[in-house]
């Protein structure tokens, strides 16, 4: 399986709230879970689980900064967007 394959799968298999939180990340660059919620208009309840399927999929970082979560794009993120819809 191609990584082109394996993407164009991830894509199907992802919310359609993933790839609202996704382009509004790459948009605006990092952002607390808070901001993007609003940003991506995606619930909050639902953002957490997106966020983490995200996370574990190595598309999205988690970071801590004081109380705030901060969710920010990967490098692998960046190419999912750039590689999903080539199939």
């Amino acid at each position: 399986m191609s990584l082109l394959e394996y993407f164009h799968g991830v894509q199907k298999r992802l919310p359609e709230e993933a790839e609202r939180v996704i382009k509004t990340l790459e948009d605006t660059g990092p952002m607390n879970k808070e901001d993007l919620s609003l940003t991506a208009k995606v619930k909050r309840a639902v953002l957490d689980h997106v966020v983490m399927q995200l996370y574990a999929l190595g598309l999205v970082d988690v970071s801590t900064e004081g109380k705030s979560k901060i969710c920010s794009l990967t490098k692998l993120g960046y190419e999912f967007l750039n590689l999903k819809d080539a199939v």
